[in-house]
């Protein structure tokens, strides 16, 4: 008679939970794990403590901005402080109130204003109500309970009406008798407040902060620190951080890509039942990180530096091609006029205001500075002074995930 368990094929997930694994935890080598340790970070904790101590003696700290490239510790800092501070307020039972608000996920002043609200007032759903009425109910919360509120703002380039929603937070403090409301901006783009309307400006009163990358000594210590908590012992190799490190470092400075390096060649080597992991698979892991990362990046850039790269894809998918002066011919490459008067028509038809000559230069430059592009000057043989430009990725990708960010967006 045949048995029961005959003919039963092994669960599919048996094999994979036998198998040999280089981690001992991973969660750890993952770039959205936010260590209790933040090395080389020591300065920006202790200047945000600094800023936020006055709430601990009854009094409004001032609001500030946190500019830097992607993966350069920014949010991870802001988290640690706050978690700090919460650990502190529950202690002695103070009046202070935190909230976390990332802005690409909320990118309006009504998102906004209703994501705070509903963290200081979990209990009621205030979804429905108009703008005003959020924000009135927001400063009555401050002022009937002389409580502090620090909202945090996570990518705040990315909020439509920033300007809108600046003012009237940092203006809501004139009509409270007691409490405050306070600002903590963190954005990926340096000129981020330069854009914002004078009135604005002149209202926030804040301190600013920049967080450099990390070069390639400080990355490595980083993954040194993450690796043995997360892999097995002795399984990665010194020579495999460094090199991780090393990429990191030359290519952004950025703490997520060394950390994704090492993630991605430890799962390499548990796919391939390797033991060790090495040089080898650092680099094989580098090739799908990199287009990892700068898809990635590209979520983070301004919609108007979007739209900017988005030229950049369109018109390299039309295979421009640029006659040296020698005779020779290079593909992809293009004159920086014609991007500008292609993004002027994309502007259009996305209904997006535009930008100056001037901040598209800027804008040049960045994306030039993150990799995203390739950029020489004419030289002699054309007439008049302009750059070349060339796209450094495959466009098609690039066009698709900028699709994907401003179709959302606009």
């Amino acid at each position: 008679m045949e048995s029961v368990n005959e003919g039963v094929a092994e669960n599919i997930f048996e094999k994979q939970f036998a198998k040999q694994t280089v981690f001992s935890n991973k969660d750890i080598i993952s770039p959205h794990h936010v260590p209790a340790k933040l090395p080389f970070r020591e300065k920006q904790i202790e200047s945000i403590t600094h800023n936020l101590s006055g709430v601990i003696n009854n009094s409004k700290p001032n609001n500030f901005f946190i500019y830097g490239k992607t993966g350069t510790g920014k949010t991870s800092t802001v988290k640690h402080v706050l978690d700090q501070l919460n650990e502190f307020i529950t202690k002695r039972q103070l009046s202070v109130y935190s909230c976390y608000v990332n802005c690409r996920s909320h990118p309006s002043k009504y998102k906004v204003l209703l994501k705070a609200l509903r963290a200081f007032n979990p209990e009621k759903d205030f979804l429905g109500y108009s703008s005003s009425f959020v924000y009135e109910k927001l400063l009555s919360f401050a002022g009937d309970n002389n409580a502090h509120a620090i909202i945090v703002l996570d990518e705040i380039d990315k909020v439509k009406d920033v300007d809108e929603l600046m003012y009237s937070l940092s203006r809501g403090n004139d009509e409270l008798n007691q409490g405050s409301i306070t600002i903590i901006g963190i954005s990926n783009n340096l000129t981020f407040k330069e854009k914002l309307d004078p009135r604005t400006k002149s209202s926030l009163c804040e301190r600013e902060m920049v967080f450099d990358p990390y070069n390639a000594t400080e990355l490595r210590e980083i993954l040194m620190e993450r690796t043995e908590l997360a892999f097995k012992e002795g399984v990665v190799k010194d020579t495999a951080i460094s090199l991780a490190a090393a990429i990191a470092a030359q290519e952004s400075g950025d703490a997520r890509t060394a950390v994704m390096l090492l993630q991605r060649a430890g799962e390499i080597a548990d796919i391939e039942e390797k033991y060790i992991v090495d040089d080898s698979l650092v680099e094989q892991a580098k090739v799908s990180v990199e287009e990892e990362i700068i898809l990635s990046m590209i979520s983070t850039l301004p919609q108007q530096q979007q739209l900017v790269l988005y030229a950049i894809a369109q018109l390299s998918l039309q295979n421009p091609t640029f006659t040296k002066i020698n005779g020779e011919e290079e593909k992809g490459v293009m004159f920086s006029g014609e991007i500008f008067e292609a993004y002027l028509r994309l502007a259009k038809e996305f209904d997006a205001r535009t930008i100056t000559s001037r901040w598209y230069r800027q804008y040049i430059n960045e994306l030039e500075m993150y990799g995203l592009i390739l950029v020489t000057n004419s030289g002699k043989g054309i007439k008049g002074q302009t750059r070349l430009i060339k796209l450094g990725f495959d466009p098609m990708k690039i066009k698709s995930a900028l699709e994907k960010e401003l179709f959302k967006s606009f």
